[in-house]
Formats: C-alpha cells, sequence, structure tokens
C-alpha cells in the first residue's frame, strides 16, 4: 500500500511511495507527528537524478527490517531539495558541521523542534568498509534518544545556534570590495587550474562556469592573455570530453576524472543553460565557431529533450537507465557496427576511442581524445570528408540511442533554472541569429509569469502537470529578473522590463535585510525554520544574493533607480568577507562587482530593425563581445517607450533618418555614432578601450 507520499506531485518523492517506509512529506502533519508522539524526526533529502539516493532507497528503504526500525522509532520525511531548498540548505549545513562533508542523500535526524542532532550522507545497510550500517545508525540513534536525551538535546541547541549564526553570514553591507578582489580571485583560480586538461583543482572536476565568465571578463578589461587561455582550453577539453553528449548535445552534471571523460552521467538544465551562456560569451570574445557549435547543440538539447509541452523547462535526466549508471550514453564497437556498418563504425571508434575493452565498465564513453583535424591528419583523410562522414554517423547513433530505454527524467519545472534557460536563449537568439531560441524563451518566460504566480503577483517555485505550489525563494526571484532584463533587451518589449522591476521590488521589500545588507533566501513572510539563510556562495548555480545584485545593478544603469544600485552594492557588500576568504566561491558577486565598478555603459539605439541598416545595426551590438553593457532599443515612437527609461531614451532618435548609437555612463552621453560604419567604430572602440 503506498506511503503518504503517493499524494506528492514531485517525481523524486513518487520513486518513494511504495517504499515500507511510513514517509511523510515535510509540513504540518509530520512534524505534528512527532510532537505528540515524542520521536525523532528521519530526514532524508535528497533529488530524482541523484544516482546514490536510488542506491539508498533499494538497499535501505525497500529493506522490510530497515524499515520496520525507521517506522517504530522516528518520524520519516522525505524532502526534494529542488523544491525546498532552504530545507536542504540549513540542514546541509548541520551534515558539514556533524561530518566534515556533505552530499546527498542527505540523513538527518531531528528534535520534534526540528534541530538536527546527528547526520551523515549515504549509510550502507549493514556495516561495511568502515562506514557505519544504516540498520546501527537507527538503533544507536534510537537508544540516544531513549537513554541519553539531555546529551541529544544539548547538542541539537548547539548546532542550532551555530546554523543560526551562519545563516546570517555577511558583512556590514557598506563596504564594497575593489577591484583589487578581482584580481585576487583570478589569480587564485590561476593556481588552482589544469593547464593540461583544463579546468580548476583535482578529480571530480566541475564546469564552474561562473569563474569562467570571471576569466573573460579580466581578459576583456585588462588583456590578461593568461585568463583567456584558462577559459579556452577549459571549454576546449569539456567539449572533447565524455562530460559533453556527442551525439545529442548537452553536458552531465561533472567528471569524476581529471580528463573531463568519466562523466557522472545525470544532466540538469542549469548546467547546460549556464556552460551554453558560458560558450556564447567565449563564441563573442573569440569568434570561435567550435563554440557556437557547442551553443547551438546544447540549446537544441534543451528544446528537443528538456522542454514542457506547455512552455517551460524540465528539471533533471538521470544517470541511470535499466538500473545501470551510463548505459544509455555508452557503445561497444558491435552496437557502431549494427548501425553503422563495419567501415563507418571503424571509423568513428578509432575517432571517438570505442574500443572492445572500453573505458567505462566494458562499454565506451564517445570522447575525442584528438581533434578531428588530427585525427583527418593521421588516418590521411581530408579533415572536411572526415567531418562530413562523422556527422552523419553520430546522426544515425543519435536515431538507434532513441530506441533504447531512456534515463528517468524530472519533469517540474522550477522557475530558478528556467530562468537560466531563458537567459541563455535569449542571449544566443540575439547573438546568432536565432528566432527560435528567442521564441522559446520569450515561450518559457511567459508561462513562468502566467502560470507560476499567487494571486497577489508574488511568484510560486515549482510546476507540474498543471499545478503550481511553494512559495518562491530568493534565487528564483533573482535569475528571473536577471533573465527578463535580458529578455527586454533582446526581444525589445516592455513588458519584460515592467516584470523585472516588479521582481526587484518585491525583493527589496520582502527579502532584503536592512541590518546587514544583502538578501535573505526567503521571503519575510515564508514558513518559520529554524534559520534564516543567506546564499552567498556558488554551488553548481549561481549565488542567489550573487544575481540579485547582478540584476539590481542591471536594472539600476537601464532604469536609473538609485535605490537598485544601492542594493547591489549592499549584496555584494554583504558577501565582502567571504569574497576575500574564499573569492573562488563567489564568483557571481564577482561579475557584479565588476559591473559596479565599471565602466559600465548605458547603449541606446535609435534604428528600425525591419530595414536592412537597421537589422545591421541591431547584430552589430548584440553579436559583439561587451559584457560592461545595458542596451535598450529606442521604439519608433517616444509615446512607446517604456516609463522606467524615460531618463534614458530621452531625445534619443534616429540623426538623419539613419541607424544611430548612443554610448552613455550614468545617463551622460558622447557624441551619437551615425550609420553603420560610425556604430561599428565606436563598438570596437568600447572594446578596445575597456580598461
Amino acid at each position: 500500500m503506498p506511503n503518504a507520499l503517493a499524494q506528492e506531485s514531485s517525481p523524486y518523492l513518487l520513486q518513494h511511495q511504495d517504499n515500507p517506509v511510513d514517509w511523510r512529506p515535510w509540513g504540518p502533519a509530520a512534524l505534528a507527528a512527532a510532537r505528540d508522539e515524542d520521536k525523532p524526526i528521519f530526514l532524508s533529502i535528497g533529488y530524482a537524478a541523484c544516482h546514490w539516493c536510488h542506491v539508498m532507497e533499494h538497499e535501505s528503504f525497500e529493506d522490510e527490517r530497515i524499515a520496520a526500525l525507521v517506522n517504530e522509532h522516528f518520524i520519516a520525511v522525505k524532502v526534494d531539495r529542488e523544491e525546498r531548498p532552504d530545507l536542504d540548505q540549513i540542514y546541509m549545513n548541520a551534515v558539514q558541521m556533524m561530518t566534515g562533508r556533505g552530499g546527498w542523500p542527505m540523513s538527518v535526524f531531528l528534535t520534534p523542534e526540528l534541530k538536527p542532532f546527528y547526520a551523515g550522507t549515504y549509510f550502507p545497510p549493514t556495516a561495511r568498509g568502515g562506514m557505519p550500517g544504516f540498520d546501527d545508525v537507527l538503533r544507536a540513534v534510537h537508544d540516544a534518544w531513549l537513554n541519553r536525551r539531555d546529551q541529544v538535546m544539548a547538542m541539537s541547541e548547539q548546532i542550532t545556534a551555530e546554523l543560526q549564526t551562519a545563516g546570517d553570514m555577511g558583512g556590514d553591507g557598506d563596504a564594497l570590495p575593489t577591484r583589487d578582489a578581482i584580481n585576487g580571485a583570478v589569480a587564485q583560480l590561476a593556481r588552482a587550474f589544469d593547464p593540461q586538461h583544463g579546468g580548476f583543482g583535482q578529480a571530480p572536476k566541475f564546469p564552474h562556469p561562473m569563474d569562467l565568465q570571471l576569466c573573460l571578463r579580466q581578459w576583456f578589461r585588462t588583456g590578461d592573455g593568461h585568463a583567456l587561455e584558462m577559459v579556452r582550453v577549459t571549454l576546449d577539453r569539456m567539449a572533447a570530453g565524455g562530460i559533453y553528449d556527442h551525439l545529442g548535445g548537452g553536458f552531465a552534471r561533472y567528471s569524476v576524472d581529471e580528463r573531463w571523460l568519466v562523466p557522472h552521467f545525470e544532466k540538469m538544465l542549469y548546467d547546460n543553460a549556464l556552460l551554453a551562456g558560458a560558450y556564447l560569451e567565449a563564441f563573442q570574445a573569440t569568434g570561435d565557431a567550435a563554440y557556437e557549435r557547442i551553443v547551438r547543440e546544447t540549446l537544441d538539447y534543451v528544446l528537443r529533450d528538456m522542454t514542457d509541452g506547455a512552455g517551460g523547462f524540465h528539471s533533471t535526466e538521470d544517470a541511470d537507465s535499466e538500473g545501470e549508471e551510463g548505459l544509455f550514453y555508452t557503445w561497444t564497437p558491435d552496437e557502431l557496427t549494427a548501425v553503422l556498418g563495419e567501415d563507418a563504425a571503424e571509423t568513428l571508434g578509432r575517432v571517438y576511442d570505442v574500443t572492445d575493452a572500453g573505458n567505462f565498465e566494458g562499454r565506451s564513453i564517445l570522447h575525442l581524445p584528438k581533434t578531428i583535424e588530427q585525427a583527418a591528419q593521421l588516418m590521411g583523410r581530408d579533415a572536411a570528408e572526415l567531418a562530413a562522414e562523422l556527422a552523419a554517423s553520430r546522426a544515425k547513433l543519435l536515431a538507434a540511442r532513441e530506441q533504447r530505454i531512456r534515463p528517468g527524467k524530472d519533469d517540474k519545472v522550477l522557475v530558478s533554472w528556467n530562468a537560466l534557460a531563458i537567459d541563455a536563449l535569449a542571449r544566443a537568439g540575439a547573438v546568432l541569429a536565432e528566432p527560435r531560441y528567442l521564441q522559446a524563451a520569450r515561450r518559457a518566460a511567459d508561462f513562468l509569469l502566467s502560470e507560476l504566480r499567487r494571486d497577489d503577483g508574488r511568484l510560486l517555485h515549482a510546476w507540474r502537470h498543471g499545478t503550481a505550489k511553494l512559495d518562491a525563494y530568493l534565487d528564483d526571484y533573482a535569475y528571473l529578473a536577471s533573465a527578463l532584463v535580458t529578455l527586454f533587451e533582446t526581444a525589445h518589449e516592455a513588458k519584460y522590463l515592467a516584470a523585472a522591476t516588479e521582481l526587484a521590488d518585491a525583493m527589496l521589500t520582502h527579502f532584503a535585510d536592512p541590518a546587514g545588507g544583502g538578501f535573505f533566501f526567503t521571503a519575510d513572510d515564508h514558513e518559520q525554520l529554524i534559520a534564516r539563510n543567506k546564499d552567498l556562495t556558488d554551488s553548481s548555480v549561481p549565488a542567489a544574493n550573487g544575481m540579485a545584485a547582478t540584476a539590481l545593478v542591471r536594472l539600476g544603469k537601464l532604469t536609473g533607480n538609485a535605490e537598485y544600485l544601492s542594493a547591489a552594492q549592499g549584496a555584494v557588500a554583504a558577501a565582502a568577507d567571504l569574497i576575500r576568504r574564499a573569492p573562488t566561491a563567489t564568483g557571481q558577486s564577482l561579475l557584479a562587482l565588476d559591473l559596479l565598478l565599471g565602466p559600465t555603459y548605458e547603449l541606446v539605439l535609435a534604428a528600425d530593425p525591419a530595414t536592412d541598416e537597421g537589422a545591421a545595426a541591431l547584430a552589430a551590438v548584440q553579436q559583439q563581445y561587451l559584457p560592461n553593457k545595458v542596451f535598450a532599443l529606442a521604439p519608433p515612437q517616444a509615446s512607446e517607450a517604456p516609463k522606467a527609461l524615460a531618463d534614458l531614451l530621452a531625445g534619443k532618435e534616429p540623426v538623419d533618418g539613419q541607424p544611430t548609437l548612443y554610448v552613455c555612463e550614468g545617463f551622460t552621453c558622447r557624441e551619437p555614432s551615425v550609420g553603420g560604419e560610425s556604430i561599428d567604430a565606436a563598438l570596437d572602440k568600447l572594446s578596445a578601450t575597456a580598461d
């Protein structure tokens, strides 16, 4: 008989509805039961694409013997970390305080007052390899609850006090870091850089898209060639590695080795959105067509495999299919031959390293040990001809792979992750002159703004199968506000700017910390938890506080709203101490700082994009790598200008009927550039003198 999770919408929670563990969702009923029955809560937090979550479920939560221990002595609560990042942050901090490390599945034991006193991550069902068995853990915790309650309560009070202190960390909201903070962060990244394989640090290797964008900006501002080299080597090696899906496009979560060869095969919407943005900026900065190809293939993957019929984007795809990690993505030589025939299979296998021995559990992950050009030279082949043959073979393999049993998918729609995808699609649509990307961005934004709102206009966090729920968090507001600014800059529709300012105002009203600066992760009317965090550090996604600063400085530069700029400064200042201590964990805040320190320009183009000259001028502005700008296309009629941009757009008209670019800083404008050649020269000058 299903447990109480059967009534939930989260795919992760529904995965556990038939466990013999008497799981309950987080909520008043479960918390009241713990108080009424005087039992500790066993809180298990994970997510649908988590491999080790699946392992612990199969080993322990499906085991009748272990389930009986849980059910008799605890109130078992299961949480989807993607639905409740507020709970995940608080209790992951507790896990790290108590064990020195973290991860998922997260296993935390709480008092009925929700205060943690014992924690871990994955536990095997019985003791092995020096790890305690989950059965022994359950018995020991139960014994402590019965016989050493005073010690348990003292521990829970101590940990909770530390969590509350950690949750309120931040500066005084006044001291804005200098550009030395950016220089120091890039220098630290340089020390961690792997010049052979790219990336930062040792295995496992994560993509670090915010840090790559920061390095690009450092190169742009200062001409630091090594900063650009770190970006290029990393992007090149990732695109050649097994972390990249060479058939279907898109990136896996991370690489377990230093060479980007063996990925953790789960695919996350946020990784692909952020990496598409990083490759797009690298294409703008270098003109390297290989980066454009990766952007297109990655975004095409999102549109093909991760798009909901209603308009939003799904969250994740599992690493596992048919009970095996990576089975969907890996190949044997015989499988290649069955699809391609002997000659084409031999060629593709040689280039993409498909062998009888394999490079992953007896099967082969497609990757490029050498570039296609290098392979062509070694094989005595024409590079263009070989590339064409391989493209045709990859298309056949992708079609064959589509007949396999796909990994499981978490098809819920999250505002924050969708916003990252909207931002990447909107930018790519403009830079690559690809209307379907911009169309997808607009459709997703319209979906979020219509379907994930409360009656009072406040955002909701998650949607699945027609139902939206859970009050939104700071990252939802901040990511979406920034994405809507991008959509305004690329789609030129005033409604997106208006929506962005509404979200910014809600952040200032409900999330701001007037005492310490910056923003709390939860709103002032959110469910009362044991701590109220500030999300100051980047993880796999940008820090919510850093993205709030980014959105606000962009809006402030566009609208001239001093309150937005002041709040952006306060948000970066709130992270100042962390920036000093751990600069490589604060990439998004440093990106915001770069905009605040400037020079950052307000560009206005007065042109009709329906004409050839206007379209060419607009493309020139959009395709140039100018990360230190905000942009508005002046409408043909002054009466059509958004009210928020009245000051910026005042008097900005085509001169002599020609496309005209106005370059301003702090609403003080230079002489306008009139006509295509003059506009190109002005843009080149901005790129050349941005030091």
